[in-house]
């Protein structure tokens, strides 16, 4: 395996690892917005795991950006280029996000607004990330390497974007139904369980039509990634098989709880779906970075680099491994943490 596929593996990792804690980050967000004077108690617990955890999912953000612009220079440069007005949005609402995140706790006339802020902006800031994908495919960029434009006026007439905006949506939505009501049911909370669980089940079916959607209407540009998809078809047949697994146990019994369903099962089985299709997707992109002018061969760094970079993570992971570890066990297993009023 050469080093540019083992960079762009670790890339993929690290999309995978936020993509998945982003969305149960901004997916909280929105439901504590939503469920914020609910008579349950959904919006306390949505606001309980997302009052520590936001600064988490913003580090492996930064992981992500700096082994991108590390292993691959020259498509940072592109996408930095081309994405300059999506990225430059984003990093506004992360901001902003933060800013009211830190504060509100301090000043609480303001814990209404932060509400309202977290909620709106995990809507947005996904929207914003996943357009790099249609964007990746081809078909919205003018220009040669060394000067390149978005062609924002065909990329907000094409459906591809609104529909791979949508299956974000729901895949977020879904994904932080599932680990709240998992999250609800570990803080003995059955009422905001049901609330969780019933939510899980209507978006389950909406993000699997979303995705089937999204392939249906890739425009003529991304024909290539279609014939590639083809030939990663096995990843996404058992994509789809961990998905009827895992949303067949929100409706197994669970011995020695009151109710039904395993959201824990349903969550890690989840997770699994997205790691398997996300594989699929990312094969079949290869050797792409932006289709047709930038691979992951002409964008990569100095092999020199590449080693040193390799010997930083691996130093670094081995740092923050232990700091996750006791995170996890502070704030999403102590029960005197997750069962306070």
């Amino acid at each position: 395996m050469s080093e540019e596929v083992i960079a762009i593996l670790i890339m993929w990792t690290f999309i995978f690892v936020y993509s998945i804690f982003g969305s149960i980050d901004f997916g909280s967000g929105f439901w504590a917005m939503v469920y914020n004077n609910h008579k349950t108690m959904a919006g306390k617990i949505a606001n309980r795991f997302l009052s520590p955890t936001w600064e988490l999912t913003n580090t492996f953000l930064v992981l992500l950006v700096v082994a991108f612009v590390g292993f691959f220079p020259k498509g940072a440069y592109t996408l930095g280029t081309v994405m300059l007005v999506p990225v430059s949005l984003i990093l506004f609402f992360l901001a902003i996000r933060s800013a009211f995140m830190v504060f509100s706790y301090s000043v609480q006339g303001y814990r209404r607004a932060m509400f309202t802020i977290s909620g709106i902006s995990g809507v947005l800031i996904p929207s914003l990330l996943i357009a790099v994908l249609p964007i990746s495919q081809g078909g919205f960029i003018a220009g040669d390497l060394s000067n390149q434009t978005l062609l924002l006026g065909k990329l907000f007439s094409s459906p591809t974007l609104y529909l791979y905006v949508l299956f974000g949506l729901t895949s977020e939505l879904y994904l932080s139904s599932l680990f709240l009501a998992d999250y609800s049911r570990v803080s003995n909370n059955e009422e905001a369980y049901k609330l969780y669980r019933g939510n899980a089940i209507l978006l389950g079916p909406l993000t699997l039509i979303a995705a089937l959607f999204t392939l249906m209407f890739i425009p003529p540009e991304s024909a290539w990634l279609i014939d590639n998809l083809r030939e990663q078809k096995i990843w996404f047949i058992l994509s789809l098989a961990a998905f009827l697994i895992a949303y067949a146990a929100l409706w197994w019994p669970k011995q020695n709880r009151p109710g039904i369903g395993r959201p824990r099962f349903t969550l890690l089985f989840t997770v699994s779906q997205y790691g398997l299709a996300s594989y699929g997707y990312g094969m079949a992109h290869l050797p792409y970075i932006v289709y047709p002018d930038l691979t992951i061969y002409q964008a990569f760094t100095a092999k020199s680099t590449f080693y040193s970079l390799m010997v930083m993570y691996i130093v670094g992971l081995a740092i923050l491994t232990p700091g996750f570890y006791i995170f996890w066990r502070l704030f999403l297993k102590d029960k005197r943490y997750l069962q306070q009023d």
